[in-house]
């Protein structure tokens, strides 16, 4: 039996920091929420490792078909990211609450 190919996944700088806004924000209001929060992106991110092409690309007007997928996570957050190899870059961590149209513009 063989076994999937693991993938080394990458995030950004400006990923981390992303994460970092939205986990600093939501701690403000709940300390618990924003760990659940952060904590569950940080799976999701993981899991890339296996399998990154089981989600769907993301379809924008602006954005070049089939080169980001996505992944929603706590209905709120959507985490933008490629695979390039055996490499999967992560590259937007956005909070679908605010207003994030400058990423599809």
């Amino acid at each position: 039996m063989e076994k999937n190919p693991h993938y080394k996944v990458l995030v950004s700088d400006r990923s981390r920091q992303m994460l970092a806004n939205h986990v600093r924000f939501m701690a403000q209001k709940s300390p618990t929420a924003a760990r659940k929060v952060k904590n569950e992106l940080m799976d999701a991110i993981l899991s890339l490792r296996q399998m990154p092409e089981r989600f769907p690309f993301m379809e924008a007007e602006f954005i070049p078909p089939n080169k980001y997928h996505k992944i929603f996570v706590e209905k709120w957050y959507l985490i933008l990211y490629q695979i390039k190899d055996q490499t999967v870059y992560v590259d937007c961590i956005v909070d679908c609450r605010q207003d994030y149209r400058w990423l599809v513009l």
